[in-house]
């Protein structure tokens, strides 16, 4: 499955970033809508979920993330919805870790 996050904040590491594995960084901003997919191995056996996956939360809760590679860059964002059928767009789209 998928989620949809609004990126609600975010800090000015992730536009210092210029590792060629890591520019995708860069193009973050405020109020974007983002698409993150829940696979093994970050999905639960149990639960079947990721940690992090705002499951059980209202959208007006804000949720902290944090990227890979690159703990300075970090932020918020807002659930929106989740997708049983993942149809994220070829950017802005993640992966739960």
């Amino acid at each position: 499955y998928c989620v949809e996050f609004r990126t609600e904040s975010l800090s000015h590491h992730c536009a210092l970033e210029n590792r060629p594995y890591a520019r995708w960084m860069q193009y973050l901003r405020e109020g974007h809508t983002v698409c993150v997919a829940c696979q093994p191995p970050a999905m639960n056996t149990d639960t079947h979920r990721c940690a992090g996956d705002g499951h059980n939360v209202d959208g007006g809760k804000i949720l902290h993330w944090e990227a890979i590679g690159n703990s300075q860059c970090q932020g918020t964002w807002k659930k929106i919805r989740q997708l049983e059928h993942c149809s994220c767009p070829l950017v802005h789209s993640f992966i739960f870790t």
